[in-house]
């Protein structure tokens, strides 16, 4: 079967169920895919051919003997490499945990080995998921399969590139201010930051306690939301784990939004940024795409980006300190310069800039969660601007905190990485789309119809020589 490597999950998963798909062609397919390209990508940190091709044997024996099936059955996957799997390395791409193995698979592993998956790899991270793209450390920074001279976006950079080029159709990254969403908007992916406790976080190295989340980048709506499905849940474990009831995320038809009240932010890149004008015209061709689809639009006002991403800093930096304080401490220079150089400005903090900052959350999360008595969602601008280059210092750290997605990491609320197009470049670009507090479905619905609608996601990155 030609065309594996651009294979949605779901339809893999059914094609092999019905005895249409080997698992072991599959995974075959995708670990030679893998060798031939990602030597210019660097998105692997750790890939495991042979453990990969074991486990697809035996999704493949499991078919035969007719045995009970996952959603995700002789599915490949790959992890950031903050996430644990047991007896692998779990590097965070540094110095710090080059030598750390995990003693158990992470919570959100084992339910996606439970589910059927086949684990491949560990991908490429910015360092302890804050401080890259680095070229100070033991492995390389990922990049970006549409032009391997940009950045596929962090953290989740390896995470990001892996899907975009085919290696994975599903890969897990990390979101803390936006570290899901940045590569998936840099990349033309679905990245989906579920409501803050809807996935559980055991077995994941920190970077904020309280802002962390995980989520899945995929190509499609339909894997992203099938990916949640498997991932979603309570985990007594994990203090801050929810014990919402897990919804069926994907509606049967996604086609038509009559009655969705959509609420449009555009101060975000007009006012208190400036966003690119190739992003903010494709944003606003999607928002045109979703009145045509009948969704009822109106724009709103939130407080200024600066407000959030202010409160989201003092939060995120107070508690990466907490983490790391004995390591700062006896091993700073075991750390990149990028990473060292953001945290350090959080030692400056004291208790009651922390507790400040909580009290700003409170208020800003309960402000922005009243625009649901009138509206159904939000849409909101991604990145302010394309992939940039990655081997320019000076050009990266400007980029850095250009985009409007610390909000809904401050919020907590539901966001969706949504493709809006491409540049002049034949660069990806993106768009939010936001939700009530645990209405992940409604999210999914209004990108699946943007989705199919709009066509962009048909459009792969060039490796060269195979013309795909």
């Amino acid at each position: 079967m030609s065309g594996l490597e651009w294979l949605d999950a779901g339809e893999a998963a059914r094609l092999i169920a019905s005895r249409r798909l080997s698992p072991v062609e599959y995974t075959r397919a995708l670990l030679d895919r893998i060798e031939r390209h990602d030597g210019t990508l660097d998105s692997f940190i750790e890939l495991r051919p042979e453990r990969a091709l074991d486990a697809a044997r035996a999704a493949e024996d499991a078919v035969m003997s007719g045995a009970a099936l996952g959603p995700l059955h002789g599915v490949p996957y790959a992890l950031k490499d903050i996430i644990d799997v047991e007896g692998w390395p779990t590097t965070a791409h540094s110095r710090l945990l080059d030598s750390a193995v995990a003693r158990r698979d992470a919570e959100v592993a084992a339910r996606l080995g439970a589910a059927g998956g086949i684990l491949l790899g560990k991908l490429s991270t910015h360092e302890f998921a804050l401080g890259g793209p680095s070229f100070d450390l033991p492995w390389p920074p990922a990049r970006n399969p549409w032009d391997r001279t940009r950045s596929p976006g962090g953290s989740s950079s390896g995470s990001g590139a892996a899907v975009a080029a085919g290696f994975v159709p599903i890969a897990l990254g990390t979101d803390t201010g936006g570290s899901v969403r940045n590569p998936a908007s840099m990349n033309g992916l679905f990245g989906m930051k579920a409501t803050y406790g809807r996935v559980s976080r055991r077995g994941v190295v920190p970077l904020s306690f309280s802002l962390d989340h995980i989520g899945p980048l995929t190509r499609s709506v339909a894997d992203n939301a099938l990916a949640l499905s498997v991932i979603a849940g309570h985990d007594p474990a994990d203090p801050g784990s929810s014990g919402e009831p897990v919804p069926e995320f994907m509606p049967a038809a996604a086609t038509n939004l009559a009655g969705v009240r959509i609420g449009v932010i555009r101060h975000f890149h007009l006012r208190d940024l400036t966003a690119d004008p190739e992003m903010t015209a494709a944003f606003e061709a999607a928002v045109g795409l979703l009145a045509t689809l009948g969704a009822e639009i109106r724009e709103i006002e939130v407080r200024p980006l600066a407000e959030y991403a202010a409160c989201n800093r003092v939060i995120l930096l107070c508690e990466a300190c907490a983490i790391h304080e004995m390591w700062m401490k006896e091993r700073p220079g075991d750390y990149g310069r990028l990473l060292l150089e953001r945290l350090l400005p959080g030692l400056a903090f004291s208790g009651v800039d922390y507790v400040q900052a909580t009290r700003t959350r409170a208020r800003l999360a309960a402000e922005f969660n009243g625009l649901f008595d009138d509206i159904d969602a939000v849409v909101a601008i991604n990145n302010m601007e394309p992939a940039f280059p990655i081997e320019e210092p000076e050009v990266a750290e400007y980029h850095y905190s250009r985009h409007a997605r610390t909000p809904f990491n401050v919020t907590g609320n539901p966001a969706l990485a949504v493709p809006t197009g491409f540049s002049s470049l034949g660069l990806p670009l993106s768009m939010q789309v936001i939700t009530r507090l645990f209405d992940e479905a409604l999210a999914y619905r209004i990108a699946a119809a943007h989705e199919a609608a709009a066509g962009w996601t048909a459009r792969h990155p060039d490796l060269g020589g195979t013309g795909t």
